[in-house]
């Protein structure tokens, strides 16, 4: 019997499924302050080990985030850094462990999610019934906070401006490129300029560090053969197989929300074939599906190419380098474990 494949699926996800689901993935159900362990060689981790504490502290205390707008106006003073804190660092340096960990330690009702999965609830809901739900929780946790898409940063920072003006406490993250790491600033000058006045509501923690994904660890695994990956699927019970080509076609199908639904219990993801994307819009897909699969922690294995061959040195110059340097380092520490 053939290997069941992903392009054969095409989950369904309601409006409501997608708020229900704004939680941290499986890969963070069970972190904690406690669980992150901060390297003796990088003083700035246990710093913001420390201002995450605190700031799930105040998320936690009585009362909502005081109003921007009650500030400004309301004859109180305003206390820096009341209602957001934003974790700034490279890839791997746990900044996701600190966000997940102060979603667990806030109370109900919250939310959690990336910055992509929050601009497709927004699409999805559209922005006045997004902004009416969030705005009932006491947290919204944003992981990996993009700057390349100017319209949906627009967007996002228009949600944070009415949702910390109705009280809500923001958490946030967003990788900097390892050439841009100890500038100090608050993500991109791009970012402020943007958020303009939304920006003097977040505390900046900086999280410094090598990519834990690889401390010490060799290179990616060698592609398999096709034989070996089709001996793989006949191995493992549930695995899917794919070719590159079909895969990245039944992508451009799917709506990006659904993607998660798309590898929910599969054990194994083998996929054929693999090449450098034909263009932006399909390299900008995988990246999705590769979030997605590591945020459910599932081994991938392939054929043909290495996974880092997926994005031409073209696209690793330009805009979007810094995704596409997320995606090469989470599919290589899948890798990994998929040839265990």
């Amino acid at each position: 019997m053939p290997a069941p494949r992903l392009v054969d699926r095409l989950p369904e996800v309601s409006t409501d499924e997608l708020v229900a689901a704004m939680v941290p993935p499986p890969m963070f159900d069970a972190v904690s302050f406690d669980t992150y362990l901060p390297s003796p060689e990088e003083p700035s981790q246990a710093a913001a080990l420390a201002r995450c504490r605190a700031f799930a502290g105040r998320v936690a205390g009585d009362g909502r985030a005081k109003s921007w707008w009650s500030g400004l106006f309301g004859g109180g003073k305003r206390q820096e850094g009341t209602a957001g804190l934003y974790l700034d660092g490279g890839f791997g340096v746990g900044k996701t462990h600190l966000l997940a960990s102060i979603w667990h330690a806030a109370p109900a009702p919250k939310s959690y999610g990336t910055f992509v999965e929050l601009t497709h609830l927004v699409g999805a809901l559209g922005f006045a019934e997004a902004v009416r739900r969030l705005s009932e929780h006491r947290l919204l946790a944003i992981d990996e906070f993009e700057l390349d898409d100017p319209g949906d940063t627009m967007l996002v920072t228009r949600l944070l401006s009415e949702l910390t003006a109705a009280g809500v406490f923001v958490a946030a993250t967003s990788n900097t490129l390892p050439d841009k790491l100890g500038e100090g600033r608050f993500a991109a000058d791009s970012f402020l300029r943007e958020i303009q006045a939304l920006s003097a509501r977040f505390d900046v923690a900086r999280v410094d560090g090598p990519d834990y994904r690889h401390r010490g660890l060799p290179d990616a695994p060698d592609p398999l053969t096709d034989e070996e990956l089709a001996a793989r699927a006949e191995e493992a019970e549930g695995a899917t197989l794919d070719s590159f080509d079909e895969l990245c076609a039944h992508l451009a199908r799917l709506h990006p929300s659904r993607y998660g639904r798309l590898v929910d219990d599969v054990p194994l993801v083998l996929v054929s074939g693999v090449r450098a994307a034909a263009d932006q819009d399909v390299a900008l897909r995988l990246v999705v599906l590769a979030d997605r699969l590591y945020d459910r922690n599932i081994p991938v294995a392939v054929s043909g190419s290495p996974l880092s061959a997926m994005f031409n040195e073209e696209m690793l110059r330009g805009g979007y380098r810094k995704k596409y340097l997320r995606a090469i380092s989470r599919l290589t520490a899948l890798s990994r474990m998929a040839n265990r």
